[in-house]
């Protein structure tokens, strides 16, 4: 996955214009195979055990809950609460950036259409990129970065955008091409929110939400 970016705490290891050059880089890859003949291609539909569909919803609402949850209870002032804040501020911009891909290639997903080449199909096509996998990828990749290297086991949060992927894969309701990249996308959001020092979402917020509510209480 899209986890080798390395940065120390205000010295990102990347300036943001290699950032966004690789991203591109990313998006124009996934183009090429998606017109490459048979990387796109429409798998066994599979609505069962650890693919069904509630799961999925599970694991994106409880993700999204618990960095509401983490970050309001520790606020931004220690080590753990501060990266709960990236991650909203993460999972907020690769929501809006998402949403405006999806409008502006409007592409037919897998239940819409077994080809793989529609593009521009307007309203009602939205299989690129994937909203949750971008979410699930933007919402882990601050702590993977924050403390991946520190304790390896973090890294194991990265089978999440993975499981994710493969599920809407086989749910139909996306392309191979679609899940790659959201997790570019998912990756490259983690990774500016991590690499702030101050996360967005909680400057403009009151300072109470910096204490937390657990030093409230």
């Amino acid at each position: 996955m899209f986890y080798t970016i390395r940065a120390t705490h205000g010295t990102p290891a990347w300036s943001s214009g290699r950032l966004l050059a690789s991203c591109l880089f990313c998006l124009v890859l996934c183009a090429r195979l998606s017109s490459a003949g048979g990387f796109d291609h429409v798998v066994e539909y599979d609505n069962s055990g650890i693919w069904k569909r509630s799961n999925q919803q599970g694991l994106y609402y409880g993700l999204i809950g618990g960095e509401i949850v983490g970050a309001l209870w520790l606020g931004g002032e220690d080590r753990l609460g501060k990266t709960f804040w990236q991650a909203i501020d993460s999972s907020a911009l690769g929501g809006v950036t998402n949403e405006a891909m999806k409008h502006i290639f409007t592409r037919s997903r897998p239940a819409q259409s077994p080809d793989p080449h529609l593009w521009f199909q307007g309203a009602g096509h939205y299989s690129f990129p994937s909203g949750e996998v971008t979410a699930v990828t933007a919402i882990v990749t601050p702590f993977v970065l924050e403390y991946g290297r520190e304790h390896p086991a973090v890294y194991a949060l990265e089978l999440l955008p993975a499981y994710d992927a493969i599920a809407r894969v086989k749910a139909h309701a996306h392309w191979q091409t679609d899940v790659l990249a959201s997790f570019a996308l998912g990756s490259a959001t983690g990774y500016l929110a991590h690499s702030s020092d101050s996360p967005v979402i909680l400057g403009v917020l009151p300072h109470g939400f910096t204490v937390g509510l657990r030093k409230q209480f």
